[in-house]
This record gives C-alpha cells, structure tokens and sequence, in this order.
C-alpha cells in the first residue's frame, strides 16, 4: 500500500514501528475485544503514548512528534491494519477527532491540562456531537451551555458517542444562545468526572463490535469557563474544520481494509473448488476484483493528494469530501461483493470477511452520511 516516492527513509521506519506494534498488542486481542464489545482504551494509549503514536503531527514541546503529514498518513495506514475497523475507529477518535480542535483554536491551559495528556495516553477522549434529533444536520443540535459567572452549565444528550464509555474528556459542541446563524454554538472540553455527566447507557452495534459506543446524558452540568475553545460563539465553525480531520482519517483506513478484504477473498477463490475449477477462474468474478482494486487505487491516489494540498497549506475540503463519498460508495461495493464470494461460509462469524462487512457500513454513515457528502460537494461547486 506505500510508494516510496511519496514516504521518506525515515517516515517508513515509523510506519514499521506501528505495523509491529499493530501485529502484537492490538490484532492478538481482537477477538476478545470484539467478543467483549470494549477495547481497554486507557491499557491500549498508554503503551501508544509511550511510543509517541497519538501525537504524530502535534508539537514537540506538547509530548508529539512534529512530524509531517506523509507520517501521518503512514500512521493512519498502519493502524488500518488492524483485523478489525472498530480500534483503529477509537484510536483515530483520540488523534484525529476529539483532539484537532484544541490544539488549533484551545488556550495553553487547555492544552497542557487535556492535549498533552491525550497525546501522552493518560486521558482518553470522545468527540461529541450527533444527538437523537442532529446527526448530519449538525446546526439541529439541542444541547445547550449556558454561561452562568465561571461556569457553563451543559443541559442535553448526545448518541453514538464512539469512546463514549471510557473517556475522561468530551470534545464537545452546545448551543450557547437561541439566536438562528452559526454563530450561536461553543464548542467545549468538558472532563467526565464531574457532577451533572452521566453514561445512559452502552449502545449495541451490528459492526465496530470492539469499540464502545455511549448515550450520554447531561445534567445542569457546570464546566469552568475556562474550558471553552478559542471563543464563545465559534464553536460551530470550529467543528465544521475538525470534521475535515476526521473525514480525512476515514480513507485510508477505509482503501486498506478494502485492499485486505480483496487479498483474502483471492486467496478463498483460489481454494474454493466448484464444478471442478478454483472460483478464481470465472471471469466475473475477476472483473469484479479489478474493478473495486481500480476504485481502492482511485481513493488511495485522491488521499495521496489530499496529502500534497495540506502540505502546500491549501484548503482541502473539496477532496475530502469527495474521498469521504469515494469511500462510502467503496465499502458498500467491495466488502458486500467479496462476502458474496464467499458464499455461505461469508455468513459465518468465525470469517474475516463477515466482521468486515458489518464493520464497514459505518463508513458511508459516520462523520456525514454519504447524502451529506454530495451536498455539501454541490455547494462547494457552486450548484
């Protein structure tokens, strides 16, 4: 999956530290984190803090790296490996999801005390967001912070908050006034331990079986003011930007487990004997092998550029929105076409194939749904 035009000497001897690290503390665990529908997040970004692999591109003098975006990609790519798609989802939560924003619009204080710690491992984080009534339609949001002296009292629910169960913090976007525009919402880090938060409950998912997923419940909940990123009133438009990081992590963890669905339905047609030929040997089902391996390579070249536009400092949210679409549409196509090859035994739980299916639907659905995707590619073209 790498191209050493593109990744240095130095970016690839990372990129094999993560792989190692990937083979032997997350994918022997698998299974029973699947099984147990939690991965041990605070066990798991310890050993990943101590490595320096949840601040890849944050400040040296943060705990991070410092590290460009071709390091980065490698990172993403490398955890994509894993032989599911619900840790590398909780992993990309802390490093791509509930984290950006802090560093980019957050105070020192906000960084020392909860970026630092998260790039570190001691502090796991959520992004919260989606609630009952505003999942894509993100300006619907109903949760509210209300400024009251030194504090914020927070008030409202969010769902499908990935990390939910475990986090120590919320990276989380209110309703500051009642005023309509975008100018209406702050966007707050609000610790888990304090009165007024509480876990509704853990949520049940058909796929991402290994990563917890939460209901969360707020309660006249008073965060220290100091806890609001960059200004009151912003917050809207400062998510509007995280979200960029958060769909860019999604495509190349989607091109690579895609990549790994293909080679292990190749090597099942190649075993699977039918009216006595290997399934590899119909035509159909190689034009369909090529066709989604032209589509992976597409995704890949078009996060490849993505890659270059953020390196030059150019905006990128036209491509990433298209990579976002891209990667939906690919999920759909390849992970339902290879259990398809598989037959009756893709049906099977034991089966890779089977895990990855229900594990990739998720893509044309979080972080703005596929139909979210092509409007805002409409708007942008000026339709």
């Amino acid at each position: 999956m790498t191209s050493n035009i593109y990744f240095s000497k130095e970016t690839e001897s990372v990129r094999r530290s993560i792989r190692e690290f990937v083979k032997k503390e997350i994918n022997p665990n698998v299974d029973e984190w699947e099984e147990k529908g939690l991965t041990p997040l605070h066990d798991l970004f310890a050993k990943m803090g101590e490595l320096g692999f949840l601040g890849i591109r944050y400040p040296e003098e943060l705990g991070g790296q410092g590290l460009d975006y071709w390091y980065d990609l490698a990172y993403l790519e490398e955890i994509g490996g894993a032989d599911c798609s619900g840790v590398p989802m909780g992993i990309a939560v802390q490093t791509h999801m509930a984290t950006p924003a802090i560093h980019q619009f957050g105070s020192e204080y906000l960084k020392e005390t909860y970026l630092k710690a998260a790039i570190n491992g001691e502090m796991v984080g959520a992004i919260a967001v989606t609630e009952p009534d505003a999942g894509s339609d993100v300006f619907a949001l109903k949760t509210t912070a209300r400024k009251e002296g030194d504090h914020y009292v927070i008030n409202g629910s969010k769902t499908f908050i990935t990390n939910g169960t475990q986090a120590d913090f919320l990276t989380l976007l209110a309703r500051t006034r009642d005023e309509p525009g975008y100018h209406s919402f702050g966007l707050f880090v609000v610790p888990t331990n304090l009165p007024g938060f509480k876990v509704s409950k853990k949520l049940d998912k058909m796929g991402m079986r290994s990563s917890d997923t939460a209901e969360l419940y707020f309660d006249d909940m008073k965060v220290p003011a100091e806890n609001l990123i960059g200004e009151e009133g912003e917050g809207f438009i400062y998510q509007m930007q995280q979200f960029q990081h958060e769909r860019f992590a999604v495509l190349p963890l989607t091109y690579v487990s895609a990549q790994r669905a293909i080679d292990q339905t190749v090597e099942y047609l190649r075993g699977r004997v039918v009216f006595g030929k290997p399934l590899i040997a119909k035509q159909v089902n190689r034009h369909r092998l090529a066709e989604w391996t032209a589509d992976i390579e597409s995704l890949k070249q078009i996060t490849y550029h993505i890659v270059r536009l953020k390196t030059a400092g150019q905006d990128a949210t036209r491509e990433i929105s298209i990579g976002k679409l891209l990667a939906g549409k690919l999920s759909r196509n390849v992970f339902d076409g290879c259990l398809q090859m598989h037959g009756g035994m893709g049906l099977m739980n034991e089966m890779p194939i089977s895990r990855a299916y229900r594990d990739a639907k998720l893509t044309s659905i979080g972080g703005g749904a596929s139909e979210v995707m092509c409007d805002v590619i409409a708007k942008l073209e000026g339709w």
